[in-house]
């Protein structure tokens, strides 16, 4: 082998030696307490600079090999001579990387490749400017794409000398090279500054169609599988954001309730017994299960709130069935009923199996009622607005609790629901000893989570499960202690 090739293979070689000469015995103490604020940031700025020439180098290679090992080479394409399906396995078997590196490697480097005629003659990139500040590791590859990503369908619509200027200015931008001298802008804003200048390009591609989404919009449910059912749809963007702000707003750890968990920014706390309540439980749940949850809490205070439109003059309230020998046992089954969803084979159905355990726990819920029936089928009972609380208690009980009493969840009072300590159908009373904040996620698993909840002289005490407080101890609500940081004492 000869030529430039072996000449960078070589001066590659030569430099991964003398980087791990001088730079890697030293790789582990960069970010340790020797290296000063400042060199830390000098440090980080000239990492990075070295980082673009890399990626740079990563990425024309990655393209080259897309090239070499396109589908109309057949057999001759390279990737096949190395006993590779495409050129993204190949690269994967080469260098280890994932297939979603690989793939963006090989796309990101088609705009900024140069092509080649029929004569053999070479044509310049798709973005000259973007690939020439991009081999000079003046351009970082999270701002090609973003230049490139969305300037490129721009140009089956726009002239091209205003794609190349708008190329020409967002590089610029990127760079730190524009006439006022202005530092170089992130990703991010260059990803904005592209969409306005598409938006400038090209205002009628570049905004949705506004009528065609309108029609397209739905939300609907699939069929119920294995007790789920699929949620399926398209939102209209504002729908989105307004539904991913509730989220944030359940789901953020400092949920805005005004009584934020002491633990979840850092200090421990104490109750004035002086015993340690230890460090709250981790959310082992996904974020897609706690979203899942939140839009669930989200539901039960639209079912609870006053501006929500009636059915037949009263709130939109479900209907559990459960026959009586069923309430009690572990797999006995209930029944949501007057719902029609669709089952496993897309028919709909108004009767949809539920376990009885949902039965129990949700009895108290004033958005949900449960009748119990004999063997006959007669009715036993139905849970009557006396077994709910009001909204005096409720208001007393958010006074109290701030929001879900179990260690660790932040969950505010407004997404909650009250839980009868002592259940009603154990002659539990609804009244405010008896009741406590849990949200819909605690209220769901309180009978399979291991936790155990009773109110003494009027305040919640929790007991963990064993994995979290070995001691089994009773331990007052967080919400429901005066906190002080551990060490300090009373006041003198």
């Amino acid at each position: 082998m000869g030529g430039p090739f072996a000449a960078l293979e070589q001066s590659l070689e030569a430099l991964r030696a003398e980087w791990d000469a001088a730079v890697a015995p030293t790789l582990a103490a960069t970010a340790g307490p020797a290296v000063s604020d400042a060199e830390l940031v000098a440090l980080a700025r000239a990492s990075e600079d070295l980082g673009r020439r890399l990626d740079a180098l990563r990425t024309m290679v990655a393209g080259e090999i897309a090239e070499r090992s396109r589908p109309s080479l057949g057999g001759e394409r390279l990737s096949a001579r190395y006993g590779c399906r495409d050129a993204s396995e190949l690269l994967q078997r080469v260098t280890g990387v994932s297939a979603a590196t690989a793939r963006s490697r090989a796309a990101t480097a088609h705009d900024v490749r140069q092509g080649e005629s029929l004569t053999g003659e070479p044509l310049p990139a798709a973005f000259p400017d973007a690939r020439d500040a991009f081999l000079t590791g003046a351009l970082g590859i999270d701002a090609l794409t973003a230049i490139t990503r969305t300037l490129a369908p721009l140009r089956e619509r726009c002239a091209v000398a205003n794609v190349a200027a708008a190329e020409r200015e967002l590089v610029a931008a990127a760079t730190g090279t524009t006439s006022d001298a202005a530092p170089p802008a992130t990703a991010d804003d260059i990803r904005i500054q592209a969409k306005v200048w598409a938006l400038y390009l090209d205002p009628d591609g570049a905004l949705p169609d506004d009528e065609r989404n309108h029609r397209l919009r739905g939300v609907r449910f699939g069929r119920s599988r294995d007790g789920l059912v699929d949620l399926q749809g398209r939102l209209l963007p504002e729908v989105a954001a307004q539904l991913q702000r509730l989220w944030d707003a359940y789901l953020s750890p400092r949920a805005g309730d005004g009584h934020a968990d002491a633990a979840a920014s850092g200090p421990a706390f104490t109750p004035d017994d002086g015993t340690a309540t230890g460090e709250p439980p981790a959310d082992l749940r996904s974020r897609p299960q706690r979203q899942h949850d939140a839009l669930a809490g989200i539901l039960a205070v639209a079912a609870r709130s006053t501006e929500t439109p009636t059915l037949g003059g009263q709130a939109p309230t479900l209907l559990v069935t459960v026959a009586a020998q069923e309430l009690h046992r572990p797999a006995g089954i209930a029944y949501l009923e007057g719902v029609r969803l669709p089952d496993e084979t897309g028919s709909d159905t108004s009767r949809t199996p539920v376990p009885a355990s949902f039965a129990r726990q949700i009895a108290c819920c004033g958005g949900i009622q449960t009748l119990t029936l004999g063997g006959a089928g007669q009715v036993l009972s139905l849970s009557s607005p006396q077994r709910v609380f009001t909204a005096h208690q409720r208001r007393a009980i958010i006074a109290r609790d701030g929001g879900c009493v179990i260690p660790g969840c932040l969950v505010p009072a407004a997404w909650c629901e009250i839980h009868h300590v002592v259940p009603h159908a154990a002659g539990g009373a609804t009244h405010i000893d008896n009741g406590v904040m849990l949200c819909w996620h605690h209220h769901r698993t309180i009978d399979t989570g291991g936790w155990r909840i009773r109110v003494s002289g009027g305040v919640p005490e929790i007991r963990g499960p064993s994995w979290w407080d070995p001691s089994g101890r009773w331990r007052p609500s967080r919400r429901a202690v005066a906190p002080r940081p551990i060490g300090v004492g009373p006041p003198a």
